[in-house]
């Protein structure tokens, strides 16, 4: 989307370093009139303006024009350079009210005593282009697709009856496995219970001796 120029007006107001208000004025309004009131469309208090309401900036072929409060001190900052004073040649005089002209990439700076009144041009978007059929048949299909989701999962999903031969496969896998196990170990052959004679034989170790029944240490 590209950026249209000369969309509207933006201001902004400053005390000291810290911002105060903010205010964007559409390209349809062409004056913008402040005063010190709230219900005013740009409430502007600590300028001193020689009527109320006054106006501010109205809208021209090229852009803006910008009327200057008596009392304000006018500034100028072209492309995000540095502010430099607007010299009074630069001044439109008409019927006791100055006046200085707002192009595109220019931020006017009105300042008195602590306040700082920055005026530039807003920057609108294209209108986004509306849905169109197509669109509308994508939006649909994956909303189908998001609704059946769920059912086919409950349609094809495992039963009681598949669950329970899934644990019986896994339980007859897990046998087999242990009988290979032990088969490679050896131990697969039960073992045969000892007869009462082999229970009678010794192991081939060294008798013990009787030990008394109880001993001291001297």
């Amino acid at each position: 989307m590209k950026p249209q120029a000369n969309a509207g007006l933006f201001c902004e107001l400053y005390w000291g370093k810290s911002l105060s208000e903010a205010w964007s004025f559409g390209p349809d309004q062409s004056h913008v009139h402040a005063a010190a009131d709230e219900k005013a469309p740009l409430p502007l208090y600590g300028f001193t303006l020689p009527q109320e309401p006054f106006l501010l900036a109205e809208r021209t072929a090229a852009g803006y024009r910008v009327f200057v409060p008596p009392a304000a001190k006018l500034e100028r900052s072209t492309r995000g350079d540095e502010f430099h004073p607007v010299p009074d040649s630069q001044l439109v005089q008409h019927e006791g009210r100055a006046s200085v002209e707002l192009p595109e990439g220019t931020t006017l700076r009105l300042t008195q005593g602590e306040l700082h009144l920055f005026l530039q041009h807003s920057v609108a978007k294209d209108r986004v282009a509306r849905f169109r059929l197509r669109d509308f048949g994508w939006l649909l299909m994956v909303i189908v697709l998001f609704l059946s989701a769920p059912v086919g999962f409950l349609i094809a999903g495992p039963s009681p009856e598949r669950m329970q031969e899934s644990n019986a496969r896994a339980l007859a896998a897990a046998r087999e496995k242990e009988a290979a196990r032990r088969k490679a170990l050896g131990i697969d052959t039960p073992l045969r219970p000892l007869t009462p004679q082999e229970q009678q034989q010794s192991d081939g170790g060294t008798p013990l001796k009787k030990m008394p029944g109880s001993l001291s240490v001297q």
